[in-house]
């Protein structure tokens, strides 16, 4: 008996084809739940494209544009794009990412991943070790070499103390906030802390620097404001680190992880919380989306900073449930990559 098709996993909101043409950019998007690192930019007649290659456990991602860091399993890879200016493939693309380098780091659970001053190894490149509680870079021989851990971390043991989760890089290059869901220096500790234990760190000094949030992920400093996703209440603002007050500018339909800015604009990732995943048990979004009429959304929306409106955004039907980090591409229309193993013959 023949079985229906699900019909496209993608859907934009009207104005989103027009947003990617007018801003000329693309956007990129991790979810370690499919093991998908996507592009989504402009097909054919300016139609939405969505382009996908396979990167196993992949969760934190950084670009500017003309390299990708992507974090994966047990590797940090790194694509850079090998097209000449104004140069297409065959199929039309104006990107092509190739994998130049995966560097071996063993299953650390990589989030966040930033590149900024020598703070690395490999150009520059910090990322958060989650598993170990810490900042840190890689290892040219291999594994992770540690950078900067809480203070209230009293030793770097395997055992995601305190989900360790978010980086903001600071205007001179180097980490200047973190977030984590708890303060916590036992084992998964943090699961404790997921309704109202989230803080943000301030790096240089180890102090906190806004504490009493929900599951806080990436934080940015965008345009002199220091912004993050208050993930446990749907929440998108900003943290004022004298006062150590956050204030939202918008919610948003899901739980948010993954926050780029493209000028005014700010790209926000949301998955839908899986049921019977204590993860995301018990947080305030559930209710707010309840008392909103809506459902959890999987995809990103599209923020105008400026007024804190919704203006556009994209959603997966199917296949895909959770999305971990975005990052935009500007100067692309058409993006793709080289995957990291051949095509079948």
């Amino acid at each position: 008996m023949a079985t229906s098709s699900p019909g496209p996993i993608f859907d934009g909101t009207p104005g989103l084809t027009e947003w990617l043409a007018g801003e000329g950019c693309a956007v990129a998007f991790t979810t370690y739940q499919a093991h998908r690192l996507f592009f989504l930019g402009l097909g054919e007649g300016g139609r939405l494209r969505a382009h996908q290659r396979a990167v196993p456990g992949c969760q934190g991602l950084w670009s500017d544009g003309r390299t990708l860091w992507v974090g994966g399993e047990a590797h940090l890879w790194r694509f850079d794009d090998t097209l000449p200016p104004g140069a297409r493939t065959a199929s039309g693309a104006d990107r092509l990412y190739v994998p130049q380098a995966g560097l071996p780091t063993g299953a650390l659970d990589i989030h966040d991943i930033a590149v900024g001053a020598a703070v690395g190894a490999d150009g520059g490149v910090v990322f958060v070790n989650t598993r170990f509680s810490c900042l840190a870079s890689p290892d040219p021989r291999g594994g992770f070499r540690p950078l900067w851990r809480p203070p209230f971390i009293s030793d770097l043991r395997a055992e995601d103390r305190c989900h360790l989760n978010g980086l903001a890089m600071g205007a001179d290059g180097r980490p200047a906030f973190v977030t984590a869901v708890g303060r916590s220096d036992v084992m998964e500790g943090w699961r404790e802390y997921r309704a109202d234990g989230g803080v943000l760190i301030d790096v240089a000094s180890g102090e906190v620097a806004c504490a009493g949030l929900s599951m806080p992920h990436s934080p940015r400093l965008h345009r002199g404001r220091l912004w993050l996703l208050n993930s446990g209440t749907g929440e998108f603002g900003t943290v004022d680190p004298a006062a150590g007050r956050f204030e939202p500018l918008c919610f948003c339909p899901g739980f948010a992880r993954g926050l780029a800015f493209h000028g005014r604009w700010a790209v926000i990732g949301l998955s839908r919380p899986r049921a019977g995943n204590r993860t995301f048990d018990g947080l305030r979004l559930g209710a707010r989306l309840a008392d909103k009429g809506a459902s959890p959304r999987c995809g990103f929306v599209v923020v105008d900073t400026e007024t804190g409106t919704l203006a556009h955004g994209l959603t997966a039907h199917h296949t895909i449930d959770e999305l971990y980090d975005v990052a935009v591409l500007p100067g692309a229309r058409r993006p793709e990559a080289v995957g990291l193993t051949a095509p079948p013959a």
